[in-house]
């Protein structure tokens, strides 16, 4: 299984970056996928999943209303939308892949998930 992260750069406040996530080596609409982050010294935080039929999705609160997550399971790409960037936003953001089905509570902790990628900074700053 390998998970690539693509989009990140450096945007203004305010701006707007789409992160994608291929997916290979999976059978993909299997999978429940996340997006995660990290800046420097915290931990790992969710910031968005999709189940595998691209309905149903659940946002972290600080990015509610701002982020939008897709899927294309022809394409076993995953997407992450990115408006009204903030310098908060800043971090390494991960995809991440979940075999199975997992509660909504695990799906929001790291260990929710079996495969991962090597991360795509975002940098917002003016």
């Amino acid at each position: 299984v390998q998970l690539v992260e693509s989009g990140g750069g450096v945007v203004q406040p305010g701006g707007s970056l789409r992160l994608s996530c291929a997916a290979s080596g999976m059978i993909f609409d299997t999978y429940t996928m996340g997006w995660f982050r990290q800046s420097r010294g915290k931990e790992r935080e969710f910031v968005a999943l999709i189940r595998q039929s691209g309905i149903n999705r659940l946002y972290g609160n600080s990015v509610k209303g701002r982020f939008t997550i897709a899927r294309d399971n022809a394409q076993n790409t995953m997407y992450l939308q990115m408006n009204s960037l903030k310098p908060d936003d800043t971090a390494v953001y991960y995809c991440a892949g979940s075999i199975g089905y997992r509660s909504d509570y695990d799906l929001q902790d790291t260990r929710g998930y079996d495969y991962w990628g090597q991360g795509t900074q975002v940098t917002v700053s003016s």
